[in-house]
């Protein structure tokens, strides 16, 4: 018989506040920012997680964070290339795309929200239309990754305007230390600019769309000229026969420090630009109003004067006078304000778009050691000895450690767990996942539970042993146990000893005592009574009690295992074999089994008998590094540096499950003392908690499904290649020189599958269609006898049992797949089944059924396969009526528009005229003042939203 397991899930993931992966977005309330894979949506104010956006099974991490003028809605760039269209209400995906081949690294939506610009690592540029959930075309000119992405509009945004096709412009900013110039309707590149000598890293543009910022990575921020006038006329020859620029090199804004400028941001309403040009400071400018910028020229043309009236200063004088005085230098338009000073590495920073309620600017920093802080911007006063500070008013970081989580431990009833990091030690409830303690440390090592749950132990780097009262969340004791780094404790079977192993070269064993409370009669405190030391001859790696408390097995920076019967400390067997030390070992439950896992990326199975190796397996791609045996059974886990977590039976050394999530190295694994779950801690910071279900486990079923998607994955990848000539297998061939504008195309697993669906649909319908034919036609010319004896074609069981006619099933199939994948599905049906659907567009039309689907998907087709559709007569007989039957359909849905319309300006109309009759009556104006009081309402609205 086949044996079974019990699968395993991932179910919980925390302790992540804010990942270092990308960039976060700040409404004045909620800070939405990345948590690996997630989206957490936090209320800055209380501390309290508003939101998880969470899509099960995708699991690339989040790059980039956009909020789109829509409300509500935010786009998400992924590592795989892909983004997602959140609403932010229903916090679900709206819509998905797929088109860049690595991650995506800048996303800008145009002033409608309407279309959505991305740049990725590939060095492409996508314009996606968000609407109508397809991407437009793919732009090429960068060579490295892009960096920042910035719209320009018709008419910028102190101009509103009602056309709703206003952005026609693109500017691109890479590391190639180029910034471009995109013309959207013409889909080129209009002007390319050297920009600096190093990497871009950011890009400004203010709200008059007339000033742009880029930031290098040499620290040097340069001011670059639009001219507006420029867009408006088009791209012209000059005298020369050059064609003019838009964008003019302006000057060199001086920064405080020579960092990477990896930040530059206009506040959208008050005069304020931030750059961020250090590691842990957001600069802060002022923005000085022209009246501002008048008088401070013309105290500057006073005292120059007043110099030389004294003979100080002829030259200064002459110059001042000849100056332009509607000249504006960029030291005078940015006055340094404040720098906002973060307490740890600033990742990004961000705003409220909105007008704050007060006048006051709020910014929100997320920093890359997983905490987030809101810092208020001071107003400029005129008091000169007054220096301005940044006030933090809000700070999120409890919820996390700051560092590595390095070690975790299970209460002996799995309610509570135990993290501890470099600087923190945290107290979790497994059942809610909420932070109960968090306690200050040394760098730890490892941990335990004591005996009783309410005191936990901790090893720190520099040898000490720590120990903590949970109740009171104090530390109750401090031990020098060790001159080394304390890698290693246990507690005894029995609970009463607790063991520790250092790179002193010490084991050292520790009472478990109960003492009286000084100063309290009635309750008692644990303490640690050092009683005997065994001293061995390399550090110390790992120590470990057999379950039946007789063997103390010791891992060496030898590569050995040394095992000692605990109570005379006698050495009973070395078990060597690993080519590098081992990291980490357990006993079974029954005390048979000794598992240990090493740097060497093995792991071994020994016997406790006799300390024979049972077997050795290849089980991590990198150092494994921890193993735990579950209770009471012979499956145990590992953890490695290669990010994976897996689950073995250490009977039939058959790998059972993989389990991807984690998105660094794990460090630390805890297994459930009821054998419910298993939680690992990673350099990622989060903590993760996998469960054990009721589905059974096939492990035959297993390979199959990590083949298939093995298969299908190398599919996809192999038709999105387009680094070599078509047909050429030679990985050494001359690439081919590609377009500067392509279609937007990404084959996926998703995609190929929808494919798959259309063309099954297709041939089921084709075989049904051509059943009703040939019976059709053996019905004519018989007699009523004879029709009678002729029994109807059975119909196929699917489109019985939905009670629906072929071409009505082939659309269900067809509108199933979803917008965004639709075209890259059509791309997978070779050109025979595209002949056969052209004959269902045909029926759809002509029954007026979706007719914009049907639109979309013969545009599309005619567009690709136009070569073979010109060149094959046979398509004629279909595409004449489906023109036919289109066309009116088209019409009548126009007709239909056009009505609706008229009715809509009617009531327009109407409306208008009842509220200056409104007006007529409670004021008592004449027509003229009544409309334009109107039109100064409509004026007021429209600057308002």
């Amino acid at each position: 018989m086949v044996q079974s397991y019990l699968r395993h899930g991932p179910t919980q993931a925390f302790g992540v506040v804010c990942s270092p992966s990308s960039n976060s977005v700040y409404d004045g309330k909620l800070a939405y920012v990345p948590a690996l894979e997630d989206v957490l949506v936090w209320d800055v104010k209380t501390g309290q997680m508003m939101a998880m956006w969470h899509e099960t099974g995708h699991r690339a991490e989040v790059t980039c964070i956009e909020q789109s003028p829509q409300k509500g809605a935010f786009a998400v760039g992924y590592a795989d290339g892909s983004i997602r269209i959140w609403d932010a209400l229903s916090k679900s995906v709206v819509a998905t795309f797929n088109g860049h081949k690595r991650a995506v690294t800048a996303l800008a939506f145009d002033d409608a929200g309407a279309r959505l610009a991305s740049g990725s690592q590939d060095t492409d540029l996508i314009l996606w239309d968000v609407v109508g959930e397809a991407g437009l075309f793919r732009l090429r000119g960068h060579r490295d990754q892009i960096t920042g992405l910035r719209f320009l509009s018709r008419y910028p945004s102190t101009t509103p305007s009602t056309s709703t096709s206003t952005t026609a412009w693109l500017i691109s900013s890479s590391k190639d230390t180029f910034v471009k110039l995109w013309d959207l309707s013409t889909q080129h590149c209009t002007q390319t600019i050297v920009a600096h000598r190093a990497e871009v890293w950011s890009i400004g543009l203010n709200a008059k769309q007339d000033l742009l910022l880029t930031g290098s990575n040499e620290g040097e921020l340069k001011a670059w000229k639009v001219e507006r006038n420029a867009l408006e006329d088009g791209i012209k020859e000059t005298d020369s026969g050059e064609l003019s620029k838009v964008i003019h090199p302006l000057s060199t804004l001086p920064l405080s420090s020579h960092h990477r400028v990896s930040g530059i941001a206009f506040h959208p309403i008050l005069p304020y630009l931030f750059v961020q040009s250090h590691d842990r400071s957001v600069e802060v400018f002022r923005i000085r109003s022209d009246e501002e910028i008048r008088k401070k020229h013309a105290r500057r043309k006073k005292r120059a004067n007043e110099k030389a009236v004294k003979g100080k200063g002829d030259k200064i004088h002459d110059v001042v006078d000849g100056d332009n005085p509607d000249k504006v230098e960029l030291e005078d338009l940015f006055k340094p304000h404040v720098i906002v000073r973060a307490t740890g590495k600033i990742r990004s920073f961000s705003f409220p778009t909105e007008v704050p309620s007060k006048s006051a600017a709020q910014v929100c920093l997320a920093l890359s050691n997983n905490a987030i802080e809101v810092y208020n911007v001071p107003e400029p006063t005129k008091a000169k000895e007054v220096v301005p500070e940044a006030a933090r008013l809000y700070s999120l970081d409890l919820p996390g450690h700051r560092t590595d989580i390095r070690t975790i431990s299970l209460s002996s009833d799995d309610t509570l767990l135990a993290s501890a990091s470099n600087g923190s030690l945290k107290i979790w409830n497994t059942r809610t996942t909420g932070c109960i303690r968090t306690l200050e440390c040394g760098h730890s090592v490892c941990s335990t539970f004591l005996p009783g749950d309410r005191y936990v132990a901790i090893g720190t780097k520099s040898g000490e042993l720590q120990v903590y009262d949970l109740s009171s969340s104090t530390l109750v004791e401090t031990i020098k146990a060790h001159t080394g780094t304390l890698w290693s404790l246990h507690v005894r079977p029995d609970q009463q000893v607790l063991v520790t192993g250092s790179a002193d070269k010490d084991i050292k064993f520790w009472n478990i005592e109960w003492r009286q409370a000084e100063g309290e009669s009635d309750r008692k405190v644990l303490s640690l009574a050092h009683t005997r030391t065994l001293k061995m001859t390399d550090d110390v790696l790992s120590v470990r009690y057999s379950p039946n408390g007789k063997l103390l097995a010791v891992a060496l920076l030898d590569s050995t295992v040394k095992v000692f019967y605990q109570d005379t400390l006698k050495f009973f067997l070395s078990l060597y074999g690993h080519k590098l030390p081992v990291l980490s070992m357990d006993i079974s439950h029954d005390s048979k089994l000794i598992v240990t896992c090493s740097a060497d990326k093995n792991v071994k199975i020994w016997g406790l008998d006799f300390g024979d190796c049972h077997k050795s397996i290849f089980a991590h791609d990198e150092s494994v590094m921890q193993v735990v045996f579950e209770k009471k059974s012979h499956y145990f886990w590992t953890v490695g540096k290669d990010k994976l977590l897996k689950y073995w039976d250490g009977d039939k050394f058959e790998n059972i499950q993989k389990f991807e999530g984690h998105h660094s190295e794990i460090w630390a694994l805890a297994v459930s003392n009821f054998a419910n779950f298993v939680v690992t801690g990673s350099h990622d910071k989060s903590i993760r908690i996998w469960e054990k279900l009721d589905d059974p486990l096939f492990l035959e079923e297993e390979r199959e499904r990590n083949l298939e998607q093995l298969y299908e994955s190398g599919i996809a990848d192999t038709l999105n290649r387009e680094d070599l000539p078509i047909g050429s297998g030679d990985p050494n061939s001359e690439t081919l020189a590609q377009a500067e504008t392509t279609n937007v195309s990404k084959q996926t697993v998703e995609t190929l599958m929808a494919g798959e669906r259309i063309s099954e649909a297709l041939d089921l319908a084709d075989e049904e269609l051509e059943a009703c034919q040939l019976y059709e036609k053996a019905k004519q010319g018989l007699s009523e006898k004879q029709l009678a004896a002729i029994q109807p074609p059975p119909r196929n069981p699917i489109l019985a049992a939905q009670d629906i006619e072929p071409e009505a099933w082939v659309l269900k199939v067809v509108e199933g797949v979803q917008n965004t994948a639709l075209q890259d599905a059509l791309l997978v049906l070779p050109f025979g089944k595209i002949m056969s659907l052209m004959v269902y567009l045909n029926i759809w039309a002509r029954r007026e059924w979706n007719i914009p689907l049907v639109s979309r998907i013969l545009f599309f087709l005619l567009k690709t396969h136009h070569h073979q559709i010109v060149a094959n007569r046979t398509m004629r007989t279909t595409l004449i009526p489906l023109r036919t039957h289109l066309r009116t359909a088209l019409l009548r849905q126009k007709s239909i528009i056009n009505y609706n319309l008229a009715a809509l300006q009617f009531m327009r109309r109407q409306d208008d005229a009842q509220r200056m009759a409104q007006f007529y009556e409670e004021e008592g104006l004449d027509e003229e003042r009544v409309l334009a009081k109107i039109a100064e309402g409509k004026k007021r609205k429209r600057v308002n939203i």
